[in-house]
């Protein structure tokens, strides 16, 4: 058993490091030894079992008589492994060492430093300003970094972010008021996300923040001790930093993460101005923009995304129809159809919408750019419920009536007329975030068309058996008086007793509590059988009580029953399996009227089910004093009388779940009703097979064991609603007015009939009871059908099924169903089944799932939490006064309204920025990872508009260099006069086109904007930009025409494989651009997209001498930050090893001049002596640089620095030799440990052979 030491004070962060890690390695793959996790221990290890005293906790020894490791970095590499990032050495590795080195080195000594005297561990005389600027200018560089990062490196916790965090929980808890936090915006909001992750909520708890007012802990014996400084300490610290920066710049020009994870260069003027600049042409809706004008200096999304939208829409773009006679006929390239997830008539955009529509755009684009038959249909749900409740709060708001003051005819003439209002909100917001749907085609559930398939579809469900008439539990709103949906049941958590606001109550109702009471056993004087329930009401409608069967202490009641205290009836005492007997007493209540388990019980003892509720909550079958009485008032009143009677055993918390209806807030109530069931056991055994068959592709394919699971386990589904809003349910009770058949019951469903008609159903009567219609009434169910049946038939529906048209047989079966895992059974499998059922064939063929939207700390989004994101906030911006307002007009109590604001505040200290809808849409595509939820943070939003900045600036510099005479060539086939630059932006669009049409395919949204992000920023922008200014500008008229093609093709084909996320800002620029020939498509979206066909300029070539000359830039500007050159323009020579290399290097010389702000650049001859005075790094094993110093540098000051470093490098080469000669160590430690301890040995003896090179160069200067 491996044993963890830590210190035992709650402050101690080093051990709160090593606790977190141990529970990531828990999470994750275990600890790095492979062995078991470790014990806990709270306190230093005994002298007789370590070898040595460990200098500090935490310390963990693996094992008796194991290896031994102390200190918090080694810990918690150790206990967490994966949390390095990427194997030994590799670049996210590295990023994680770098990080987690400056931790300790600079983030830990200046937390203390700042944090300590005001706990009261140092000298009042210590200058607590200058301790709080040394905190300051350690946070600078993690502020600047997280501007467009989430997390320290990469997309998930890392070592980075545990070390980090823990040196600031100090200075967080203690020192930080909401001020300085607020001058530390993105630090904040990083260490907010972190601790809100389960596995650091785990080990800390809740992390109050320091308000301004500070409670010092009183318990001695922090482990944290930080000595003055010497002034060796104050110059390795200095050059830690100045590592660390460097690194930084590094990372900024070589790393190329996702899309989004970098910084773009040289954006720190864009971030200080956003500005506003409108569109203000006179263009009537539908025609086209005029782009005549000169650009404007800068990218504002206002200015863009204006006049676009109802051009396309106007033009028919977006129809199916557009460039063919008809959808019919016959396309090589295929059909593409995808219909939208119907969004409630009621609802207003959210974040969840705008995922879904990022996506399902981007795809829709591509599939119609490719040139296949495209649509996508939009459509609305009339959402029963919501609707209703809207309507009747607007009804009483207005005009003092409830809709049964009103009647059932006049509300619902009140609902249309609210719908024909207000209705359409949705489809503009859908406009403006750029769906490219086809508006002519958009349904309406409660529209005729699909109001018939709904009708149809019932009736033959219920002519074939499937729809049956029963009595079961359902979930009932009391408030709504209606039954609901399990999706429209809110699980609230509890710990334990709470008091909570229930509609229709003026005080709190008291929840999260355990009642007990006793049975007095029939017959005896003495024994009783004490029971528990957290819903003591419902203790008036048990018919019995159950124990295990296998219970001792319940044996000796085998046939006896107990005496229901307020009503004349005896409860038998049953034995049943289902019975906990480590639960409570091991006797339980059975009420099956009223409980879902009780009611299975009861079915298999055959059990009375007393209904002791009617539909609004209040009591029924009971006797006075609880006749009639709410159901929570009845919970006080059998409380009190079960006191008067001694039969009260006591209360205490207990941990539940409370069911929450979500639109009305009422508790949820289990009540038996008779109800329209679908029977699903047939239907779900075809879903699965499709899915098993492969029939039916369900991506990502993680979601396939769920679908499986949902589908062997599915019950019959409630289709009754008891509202007047919806698809009144197309059934009739029959009343035979012949005394010669019995008179039926609502539960039978022989007496209930369906048709298309009236008529038709009383057809089908008279031929069941085989009488005549005229001895015949009908009358139709007054419930209406649940919400997901008719949006279940929708796929078909929408095409006038079951009539046939030219729809239903071009787009039926679709392509794809793209919407949230959330809803995987509640709308997709009802659609696969039903589609399945009613038309023998899957609705789709594939169905793709999106993750679900959190906020930046990985919280799901509340109203009461304050994070909630409307998208056209970040797309128009917000003050936070602004997010303030909103809240004021929700349905948030005072308490949770100012709970709220707290978190805007915490998360938006400056409002939200206007990002755009491009950005938002790129944004949200770049963060959809398959099977992992997307934590969403305006930061990165925001970083996207400065990319598309960047696109901006690059198309007008474009422009620029082509000239007003440029015509580009009818075709992007190359004319055979590319430089070698050319012939490598070339190559490199090659790679961005076929990964973006493969990422596309495989629904990998990550690759593809990683690629195309990469390409316009990092290769386009940063490289080949700057390499054609000198040969536009040149006297070669030939290179400066080939590079004018070449830039074009590379903007043509750049805006294209960019337009299905970013549909504005391409469309602007690309309708500035000439066109190749006049027959060219009028709109961007409808031109082909990209593909490796058409794009095919791979040159492996060309991408070796760029990758040498980008590899020779990146060490040049590394030695330019080294000796701080930065306004210089030094000399760099070459020293090659072979005249291959030498031929490479002269012919990109040119190109690292121009990237590397060199001044000449030589390539030295074989054997031919270096220069003196000059710094030396390795661009490859092949090519060394040296860069002249001679002149420029201090040889004395550079010396001192150099020896500091080797001084350094020493000690850690030496620390890692002993590590890796001590006893056992190849056999104790992993092997992925070892492989990290060999790499960061062979850096440290790069490095120290690198000083030692420098050291003697400038002692040669001196």
């Amino acid at each position: 058993m491996s044993i963890l030491y830590v210190s035992p004070h709650p402050e101690a962060f080093p051990s709160l490091r090593a606790l977190i890690a141990a529970r990531y390695g828990e999470a994750g793959e275990g600890p790095g030894w492979g062995g078991a996790h470790p014990r806990i221990c709270l306190q230093p290890p005994p002298p007789s079992r370590a070898p040595v005293p460990p200098p500090r906790l935490p310390a963990l020894e693996q094992g008796p008589g194991g290896l031994w490791v102390w200190g918090a970095p080694a810990v918690a590499q150790l206990l967490w492994p994966a949390g390095l990032g990427g194997p030994g050495g590799s670049r996210a590795a590295v990023l994680v060492q770098q990080w987690v080195s400056y931790a300790d080195t600079e983030l830990v000594p200046a937390a203390c430093g700042a944090t300590l005297p005001a706990l009261g561990f140092r000298s009042s005389g210590q200058d607590a300003q200058a301790a709080l600027g040394a905190l300051g200018k350690a946070l600078s560089p993690l502020e600047e970094w997280l501007q467009l990062n989430t997390y320290l490196a990469g997309d998930a916790p890392t070592l980075a972010d545990l070390a980090a965090v823990t040196a600031l929980l100090l200075p967080f808890r203690y020192v930080l008021d909401p001020s300085a936090r607020r001058i530390w915006g993105n630090v904040t909001r990083w260490f907010n996300t972190c601790i809100h992750q389960p596995e650091f909520r785990a080990v800390l708890g809740e992390v109050v923040l320091y308000s301004g007012t500070r409670s010092v802990p009183q318990q001695p014996g922090l482990e944290v001790t930080v000595p003055p400084k010497t002034a060796a300490q104050l110059k390795k610290e200095a050059k830690k930093r100045e590592k660390l920066e460097k690194f930084q710049q590094k990372q900024r020009l070589q790393q190329q993460p996702p899309a989004g994870e970098r910084k773009p260069k040289g954006e720190k003027k864009e971030r200080r101005d956003l500005g506003i600049i409108t569109y203000d042409f006179p263009t009537p809706p539908g025609e086209k923009k005029d782009v005549s004008g000169t650009m404007p200096d800068s990218y504002s999304p206002q200015y863009v995304e204006a006049a676009w939208y109802p051009w396309w829409e106007q033009q028919g773009f977006f129809k199916p129809e557009y460039g063919r006679p008809s959808v019919s006929t016959p396309n090589s390239r295929g059909v593409f159809m995808m219909c939208i997830p119907p969004p409630n008539v009621t609802g207003s955009l959210h974040l969840g919408h705008a995922l879904t529509n990022a996506i399902q755009d981007s795809l829709t684009r591509w599939h119609r750019m490719r040139g296949e038959t495209t649509l996508w249909n939009p459509g609305c749900d009339h959402a029963g419920i919501a609707t209703q409740v809207v309507v009747e709060k607007k009804l009483w708001r207005e005009q003092g009536l409830s809709r049964h003051q009103l009647g059932r005819e006049a509300f619902l003439q009140e609902v249309w007329k609210w719908k024909e209002e207000k209705g359409d909100r949705i489809y503009h917001q859908l406009k403006k975030l750029g769906s490219s749907l086809d508006w002519d085609r958009a349904c309406f559930t409660m529209d005729p068309k699909l109001s018939t398939a709904v009708t149809e579809a019932f009736v033959r469900l219920h002519e074939e058996g499937v729809i049956y008439r029963s009595t079961r539990l359902v979930n009932w709103s009391c408030t709504l008086n209606s039954a609901i949906s399990d999706i429209e049941v809110d699980k609230k958590e509890l710990t334990g007793r709470t008091l909570l606001s229930v509609p229709g109550y003026k005080e709190k109702v008291e929840f999260g509590v355990l009642v007990s009471f006793a049975y007095k056993v029939q017959g005896s004087d003495d024994d009783e059988v004490v029971v528990a329930t957290t819903r003591i009401e419902t203790m008036l409608g048990d018919v019995a009580v159950a124990v295990h069967p296998k219970d001792p202490r319940y044996q000796h009641l085998k046939g006896r029953s107990v005496t229901h205290p307020f009503l004349s009836r005896s409860l038998p005492i049953i034995f049943d399996d289902f019975v906990d007997m480590e639960f409570g007493t091991g006797a339980v209540k059975i009420t099956p009227a009223h409980d879902q388990n009780d009611y299975e019980v009861g079915q298999r003892h055959r059990l009375e089910a007393i209904s002791i509720m009617d539909s609004h909550g209040a009591l029924i079958n009971v006797p006075s004093p609880f006749l009639g009485l709410p159901r929570f008032e009845a919970r006080k009143a059998v409380l009190a009388a079960l006191k008067e009677r001694g039969l009260f055993r006591g209360i205490k918390d207990n941990p539940m779940v409370v069911p929450l209806c979500n639109r009305s807030k009422d508790v949820v109530e289990p009540l038996l009703r008779p109800q329209w069931y679908v029977r699903c056991g047939e239907m779900a055994q075809a879903a699965s097979a499709a899915v098993t068959r492969g029939d039916l592709r369900i991506l990502p394919e993680a979601h396939q064991r769920t679908w499986h699971s949902w589908m062997d386990n599915i019950r019959d589904w409630c289709i009754s609603r008891q509202l007047w809003w919806g698809h009144r349910i197309p059934a009739y009770f029959v009343t035979i007015h012949d005394p010669a058949i019995p008179p039926g019951e609502d539960p039978d469903g022989r007496y209930w009939v369906s048709g298309r008609s009236e008529a038709e159903a009383r057809e089908k009567a008279a031929r069941e009871f085989e009488v005549s219609p005229d001895k015949i009434s009908l009358q139709q169910d007054e419930d209406v059908l649940d919400t997901w049946f008719s949006s279940g038939l929708f796929p078909f529906s929408i095409f006038g099924w079951p009539n046939q048209s030219e729809d239903l047989s071009v787009f039926y079966p679709g392509t794809l169903l793209e919407t949230g895992h959330d809803i995987l059974f509640f709308w997709v499998a009802r659609m696969v089944m039903l589609g399945l059922k009613l038309t023998g064939r899957l609705p789709f063929r594939e169905v793709y799932l999106h993750a679900i939207v959190r906020d930046a700390h990985g919280r799901k989004m509340s109203k009461s939490l304050g994070n909630v994101i409307d998208p056209l906030d970040v797309i128009h911006g917000a003050t936070l006064q602004g997010l303030h307002d909103q809240l004021l007009n929700s349905n948030l109590d005072a308490s949770e309204v100012e709970k709220a604001k707290e978190g805007q505040k915490t998360d938006f200290p400056a409002g939200i920025p206007e990002c755009g809808t491009d950005a938002l849409r790129f944004g949200l595509c770049a963060y959809t990872s398959q099977g992992r939820d997307i934590n969403l943070d305006v930061n990165r939003i925001l970083g996207y508009r400065h990319f598309c900045n960047k696109l901006w600036n690059a198309t007008k510099f474009a422009l620029r260099g082509l000239g007003k005479s440029f015509t580009p060539l009818p075709t992007s086939k190359p004319g055979g006069h590319e430089s070698l630059v050319d012939r490598w932006i070339l190559s490199r669009l090659t790679e961005a086109v076929r990964l973006s049409n493969e990422g596309f395919q495989a629904y990998d949204f990550p690759a593809i904007t990683t690629a195309q992000y990469s390409f316009w920023l990092y290769e386009l922008c940063d490289v080949y930009l700057e390499c054609i200014k000198p040969i536009l500008n040149g006297v070669d008229q030939v290179a400066a025409e080939s590079a004018r093609q070449t830039l074009y093709t590379c903007l043509d084909v750049g805006l294209r494989l960019l337009s299905p996320f970013m549909p504005f800002v391409t469309e602007e620029l690309f309708q500035r651009l000439p066109r190749r020939t006049a027959q060219a498509p009028v709109s961007l979206c409808i031109t082909p997209f990209p593909e490796p066909s058409e794009c095919s300029w791979k040159d492996p070539e060309a991408e070796a001498a760029l990758e040498l000359a980008l590899s020779i830039t990146r060490s040049v500007r590394s030695l330019r930050a080294d000796y701080n050159l930065t306004r210089i323009r030094p000399d760099c020579f070459l020293e090659v090893t072979d005249e291959a290399t030498g031929a490479l290097a002269s012919a990109v010389s040119s190109y690292v001049q121009t990237l590397a702000s060199a001044g000449v650049v030589a390539v030295l001859a074989l054997g031919a002596p270096v220069p003196q005075g000059c710094a030396v790094a390795l661009a490859s094993e092949r090519c060394s640089i040296h860069l002249q110093l001679q002149g420029l540098v201090d040889p004395a000051r550079e010396l001192a620095k150099l020896q500091v470093k080797h001084d350094e490098a020493q000690r850690l080469a030496q620390r890692l030799r002993e590590r890796r000669a001590a006893s056992g160590y190849s056999v104790k430690v992993p092997l992925e440990i070892q492989e990290a301890d060999g790499a960061k040995l062979q850096q440290a003896e790069a490095e120290l052979r690198k000083v030692d090179e420098a050291i003697a160069l400038f002692q040669k200067m001196l």
